[in-house]
């Protein structure tokens, strides 16, 4: 066995021998598998369609697209078969909400190249003849679907690998892992490997290896079952007739999916009650085995198909196989760079495993080839989570197998696991009707139930029993002052002599000079695209040098700090420092903002002394220093007031006393984001994303390609001269009784030119707006357009950024 490698992978399922194919392709061919046992497709799994699923990510929605296009490639260029049959899927539906769901899909699927269309009972019964379409109001048609034998797939990916200088070592146990200055050392049952990189696609193994490094993350298996039946005598005679093979089905109401197999069936539900296995590792004596069949969870499923397909009832049960696999506790994949650790890669928790193979080692080649994926991995990105811990990944594992095939919505809040991170006022903002949402394990009121209305949300893909409620909140903020808790935000102090000079060369912006200024700063990706945003504020010297407080999106805390400490000059020149839990946030807003915080600030706080995009740190109420902001994602007059964490009760409580002669009103997630909406502002991971640039998010004032080097700036310069590809727009939409949610497609004379990133109404100006990427020369202000909406091209033009407020007198009053 070799010594030496640039990359070891380990793992020989699909997943990895798909990263050891493409790192091979892309020239490395300097790297190694290692699969304990031979090599298989990593579990006992077929394929029952490989396109996305409703559950996942707009990432994901990409890898699987991506893997499609490649199986299909895959056995002309090795001569290897991958058993694909394009069947086609169809999805059923029973009721509107679903049909809704499926008209949302479209959406997406429109922006991401895959064809589908929605049919009618008629359609369904010529493309399904043997269906009892009973209770049925139309379904998805993906045409060019089908499924393909994973082991298939995987010997051809391995037979591509090896051509192309790859190396797989089979019955290799992998024992250690360890840093050896800028190395890995991998230990197996046949010696030591030195390599440059490490990627672990260890499937139900997962936490064990990540273990080995001192890594803690969610991913547990799950146990998942389908049954295999005999010959369905009146499958075979319609088979035998000249007919070709029935398209895969799935009937999300009734959680299955089924196709054809040897004349008789596969039908995969995904049932309540599933438990996860191996929490606390794969015992050694379990290989390949299976776990007994549990029929009894599976027989509303099996009583659900014999209504859909009465035929399957004489079909006897050949086999229940039910084996392990894993989950994240989104249910969608972990791909990318570990947290902390240099050049050690994951690609786990592929609950799909064969359909986002292909295009997880695509992406995965491109971030290590490249420094950077070619498409929007933050989906993915391992470092999502906000909580890790065994306990927790259990629970919501379980749920997300469980939610499989559940309806799901675009605000939908998962309740397992729940409360995990919460501020201090909690209780407090419960007792004032907070209907809890949560991100990156913190929780976070979306909206605010008056009395006499029930604290729930309704879930739908149109307007819900929220929208007036929220409409109101955002009055409340617009029109008097508004309190909003964000203490979620993550926070860093930078210190030293060297401080400036790596913020400097790390984002496009300049770093404010002057004592109490701030400036937001996006450090890119070396495309130009954006990775992380920023506030930077320069705070007064400290003993080390100059000091700086850098305020970031709280579902990026770990994705952010991850990459800031490994940026971070070795010299000792700068100190980082995480405050996130050290510090609370309230953000106060709105035109009487001033009025209540004067109340209790012991400082003056007018505009001349205090003016927009500037920090102080003053007392407030009992709190001896609140480091005041002026600057909010809403866009009034206000301040987020940054906290000692230890403070916050009595902050919350002096801020609604001194507010209440203004008529203070609390204010949820939801009206945020309706808020910032009307002023174009866009948010980091969905409007600011890795595929497209700052340029092209229209943010050139924050870019100052003067002030010397820093990372993504050719990019930019070469964007510059050849010309900005797509341009952010803010759309208004002539909707009905739905709006966007983004990942929905602009169409100008029947082409798809542009893909909506967000979207809501904005209730202060009264329209329904999407904001997102048009194709430059489709871009103008006032172009007339059409948006999908719900199945229908709704009318739309582009309009002017900012329909609330463009001059900004509101946050400058």
């Amino acid at each position: 066995m070799k010594d030496t490698a640039r990359v070891v992978v380990i793992g020989g399922g699909v997943v990895g021998v798909s990263t050891l194919y493409h790192l091979a392709k892309r020239g490395w061919s300097d790297v190694v598998l290692l699969e304990r046992t031979e090599l298989t497709a990593g579990s006992t799994w077929h394929a029952a369609g490989l396109l996305p699923l409703f559950n996942m990510s707009y990432s994901v929605g990409q890898l699987h697209q991506y893997s499609v296009e490649l199986y299909k490639k895959l056995e002309a260029e090795t001569g290897q078969a991958v058993g694909f049959h394009p069947t086609g899927n169809l999805r059923l539906a029973t009721n509107r909400d679903r049909m809704d769901e499926y008209r949302n899909y479209q959406c997406t699927a429109e922006t991401i190249g895959v064809e589908c269309h929605l049919i009618g009972i008629d359609e369904i019964k010529s493309l399904w003849p043997l269906i009892n379409p009973e209770g049925l109001v139309g379904a998805l048609w993906h045409p060019t679907d089908g499924h393909i034998a994973p082991v298939d797939v995987t010997m051809a990916l391995a037979k591509g690998a090896r051509a192309n200088g790859g190396t797989i070592y089979q019955q290799t146990q992998v024992d250690g892992i360890e840093r050896d200055g800028n190395e890995w050392l991998v230990k197996t049952s046949k010696g030591t490997i030195r390599c440059e990189h490490v990627v672990c696609a260890t499937g139900n193994y997962a936490r064990q290896t990540a273990r080995m490094v001192g890594l803690q993350i969610p991913v547990i298996p799950v146990e998942h079952q389908y049954i295999v039946t005999d010959v369905d005598p009146v499958l075979k005679a319609y088979r035998e007739s000249g007919a070709k093979e029935l398209p895969i089905l799935r009937e999300s109401d009734s959680q299955y999916y089924f196709r054809e197999e040897r004349m008789g069936w596969i039908l995969g539900p995904y049932e309540r009650g599933a438990p996860a296995c191996f929490v606390d590792g794969v015992p050694p004596t379990f290989e390949k085995d299976l776990f007994p069949g549990a029929l009894e969870r599976l027989m509303p499923h099996v009583e659900g198909c014999i209504n859909r397909v009465p035929s399957f009832e004489n079909a006897g049960i050949k086999d229940i196989v039910n084996g392990p696999i894993s989950y994240a506790p989104d249910g969608n994949p972990m791909v990318g760079p570990a947290f902390g650790l240099p050049n050690f890669w994951l690609s786990e928790a592929h609950s799909f495993g064969v359909t986002a193979a292909g295009g997880a080692g695509w992406q995965l080649a491109n971030w290590m080839v490249d420094g950077e994926p070619s498409v929007d991995m933050i989906g993915v990105d391992p470092r999502r989570f906000g909580v890790t811990s065994k306990h927790f990944a259990r629970i919501k594992n379980e749920e997300a197998y469980e939610h499989v095939f559940v309806n799901h919505f675009p605000m939908e809040e998962r309740p397992a696991g729940r409360p995990a991170k919460t501020p201090p006022i909690y209780d407090r903002l419960d007792k004032a009707g907070a209907v809890w949402g949560h991100r990156f394990g913190w929780e976070r009121p979306n909206w605010f139930a008056p009395a006499g209305v029930e604290r729930r949300d309704v879930y739908s893909f149109r307007r819900s029993n929220w929208f007036a409620h929220v409409g109101n909140e955002v009055h409340t903020m617009r029109e008097r002052v508004g309190l909003l808790e964000l203490s979620s935000f993550a926070k860093y102090e930078v210190e030293g002599s060297g401080a400036r000079a790596w913020l400097d060369r790390m984002v496009a912006n300049a770093i404010p000079k002057s004592v109490g200024r701030m400036s937001l700063a996006h450090a890119l990706n070396p495309s130009g695209s954006v990775r992380s945003e920023f506030t930077i504020t320069r705070m007064a010297d400290g003993l080390y040098g100059e000091r700086f407080y850098l305020v970031g999106p709280g579902a990026g805390h770990d994705y952010d700090l991850d990459f800031l400490q490994k940026t971070l000059p070795r010299d000792g020149s700068v100190f980082l420092k995480d405050v996130t839990t050290q510090y609370g946030v309230l953000v106060l807003a709105g035109p009487d903002a001033r009025r209540v915080l004067e109340k209790l600030a012991d400082a003056d706080i007018s505009n001349a002394a205090f003016p927009w995009l500037t920090m102080q740190d003053i007392p407030v109420g009992y709190c001896p220093s609140v480091r005041a902001l002026r600057v909010n994602f809403v866009g009034s007059l206000g301040w987020e007031l940054h906290h000692p964490i230890e403070y916050q009760v009595h902050l919350y409580e002096a801020l609604m006393a001194a507010g209440a002669e203004f008529n203070i009103g609390l204010v949820g997630m939801r009206a945020m984001d309706s808020m910032r909406l009307e002023k174009s502002y866009r948010l980091w991971g969905t409007d600011l994303n890795a595929e497209n640039s700052l340029l092209e998010a229209g943010l050139n004032r924050f870019v100052r390609l003067n002030k010397g080097e820093f990372t993504g700036r050719d990019a930019l310069v070469r964007q510059q001269a050849d010309g900005v590809p797509n341009t952010y727009c803010t759309i208004e939409i002539d909707a009905d009784d739905a709006d966007s949610f983004g990942n929905e497609p602009v169409f100008m004379n029947g082409q798809v030119v542009g893909r909506g990133t967000a979207g809501g109404y904005a209730h202060f100006v009264k329209k329904s707006l999407m904001l997102g990427y048009v194709k430059t020369e489709h871009a103008e202000v006032g172009r007339e357009c059409q948006v999908r909406l719900m199945g229908e091209l709704r009318p739309a033009r582009i309009i002017a950024e900012s329909p609330y407020d463009p001059e900004n007198a509101a946050l400058r009053a």
